[in-house]
């Protein structure tokens, strides 16, 4: 199985690799529509005690999905922002574990897109948290894609 690499940018809560309290993740689209990424959560983003704070779950899940409709290409990628995000907490998401997320594309039409999202413990495989979303193309009056390099917007070495 051949793994692309997307991009990162600079400062992206999710894969901004200079955000100082970022997730700094690295996504690879595993097949067309496909991505996955892994990532161990520290004790910062805890709720209780051992359990990731839901409202970085549902981040996981917003942004994963999301990059799943996005494309391999680094030059021409589409961006979107979320209309609706629904998340099914399935069971307590652990820190400092080995987590595995996916993101798979739905349908899309025009300038809307459906998408899921499922975190997994990379250990068992077993689903601890899953959401769909329903994304809207970014207007591109409202975002100028020729200056990406402004935002660090390129795949970086692992």
């Amino acid at each position: 199985m051949s793994k692309i690499k997307q991009p990162n940018s600079r400062h992206c809560f999710i894969c901004g690799l200079e955000n100082p309290i970022g997730l700094h993740l690295h996504i690879y689209e595993i097949e067309p529509g496909v991505i996955e990424t892994q990532y161990i959560a520290p004790d910062h983003f805890q709720g209780y005690p051992g359990v990731l704070h839901g409202g970085i779950v549902a981040a996981l899940i917003d942004e994963v999905s999301g990059r799943a409709q996005m494309g391999s290409d680094p030059e021409n990628p589409r961006f979107m922002f979320t209309g609706k995000l629904e998340v099914k907490y399935r069971k307590n998401v652990p820190i400092n574990k080995l987590l595995k997320i996916v993101g798979k594309a739905g349908k899309s039409k025009r300038n809307i897109a459906e998408a899921w999202a499922g975190i997994y413990d990379a250990e068992t495989n077993e689903l601890l948290a899953e959401g769909s979303t329903v994304s809207i193309d970014v207007p591109k009056d409202q975002f100028d894609v020729s200056r990406l390099d402004e935002l660090g917007w390129k795949v970086y070495p692992d």
